[in-house]
């Protein structure tokens, strides 16, 4: 059997198993209407949904209290370690392709978003931007979900964090202006790694690292505070990037860093498995030993304050080279302090 080419412009390369589904789909040629590479290279399917909610409290221990917002499900980028591939489970799909190929639309969630802000109930709370999948992905190029959202925060003045790697981010920037203006936004931009080849690999479907560090440089330039996450940092793939990464970022104006190691939860371990054994067949056994090293021995590590940093000796070197790096390039800064005292209870019309 010849093997099975690569699906360009996607980093998963196979559907895994929906845990909460009986039967899977796959590919069988004694069956299956037209070729495999037809069956494998979907086109990305944007469904429309209307949850009854899109307001989300967050209640990790590993990341600060507040609420999220994700305006879509399944995320184009297709970056192959992303934890919220295993939410596109709860929908009936797979972790895998699907969830690059899939989005889900919630063309509702600007009205529920301002339903949640004019409750009584309602008090000044950063509110979070792609906490589960970007929201600044191809999807919203089409549909404007975010850029209505932060409008509605505006309108409230009510704080705002976005986590994002694309360029589309800068379209918004009039809003974004605005809430800097009030101290009512954080920026983190996402940022990987500076090779190419790297990064084309990891995240098939996102910009370049130097058109990461222009969106910083650029918001940099326009008041916005903005910070970097080198994240997710992988062994023998990006981790000796640290140092350079946060160097850039604080050269191109960020105010802020953090990282966060890979760890492979759910189906991501059979996903990221598979995609390093045809993306980097020479490092993938010692990549895959080092992760479990950082994990108690495990690839998936659910364990709350572990989970995201990891443990051991090679754990603690990042984090020393991590802070080291910073202490080097980003000394002094911070992100503002959020202006809670502007919230407005009933909202403002004829903002813009």
């Amino acid at each position: 059997m010849s093997e099975i080419p690569k699906i360009k412009g996607r980093g998963a390369q196979l559907n895994s198993n929906n845990r909460f589904l009986a039967n899977t789909t796959v590919y069988n040629e004694d069956f299956a209407y037209g070729d495999e590479e037809n069956f494998r290279t979907r086109k990305t399917k944007y469904l429309i949904e209307y949850p009854k909610k899109v307001v989300n409290k967050i209640d990790s221990p590993d990341v600060p209290n507040g609420k999220s917002v994700n305006p879509y499900q399944g995320c184009e980028h297709g970056c192959i370690y992303c934890y919220a591939r295993n939410t596109h489970e709860y929908y009936g799909y797979s972790a895998g392709l699907d969830f690059e190929q899939k989005i889900l639309v919630k063309k509702n969630a600007p009205e529920l978003l301002e339903k949640e802000l004019q409750k009584k109930s309602w008090t000044a709370t950063p509110i979070l931007f792609s906490g589960n999948t970007d929201c600044y992905q191809p999807a919203e190029k089409k549909f404007q979900l975010t850029r209505q959202m932060l409008e509605i925060c505006l309108k409230y003045r009510n704080p705002v964090a976005i986590i994002t790697k694309n360029a589309l981010i800068l379209r918004d920037i009039d809003i974004l202006q605005q809430l800097a203006k009030h101290q009512l936004l954080h920026v983190i931009v996402s940022l990987t790694s500076l090779n190419e080849e790297l990064r084309r690999a990891l995240e098939p479907r996102t910009v370049s690292g130097l058109k990461r560090l222009h969106i910083i440089n650029k918001l940099s330039e326009n008041g916005i505070p903005v910070g970097v996450n080198t994240a997710p940092i992988i062994p023998s793939l990006n981790d000796h990037e640290i140092p350079e990464l946060i160097k850039q970022a604080s050269e191109n104006g960020a105010c802020w860093a953090g990282y966060t190691m890979v760890r492979l939860n759910g189906s991501i371990a059979e996903i990221f498995t598979d995609w390093i054994h045809k993306a980097f067949p020479n490092k993938a056994e010692k990549v895959l030993n080092q992760i479990k090293e950082c994990h108690g021995g495990n690839l998936n590590d659910s364990q709350y304050g572990r989970r995201m940093r990891g443990e051991g000796k090679y754990a603690e070197h990042i984090k020393q080279l991590h802070k080291i790096s910073r202490m080097k390039y980003l000394a002094g800064r911070s992100f503002p302090d959020y202006n809670y005292d502007a919230f407005i209870r009933n909202g403002q019309l004829g903002l813009f």
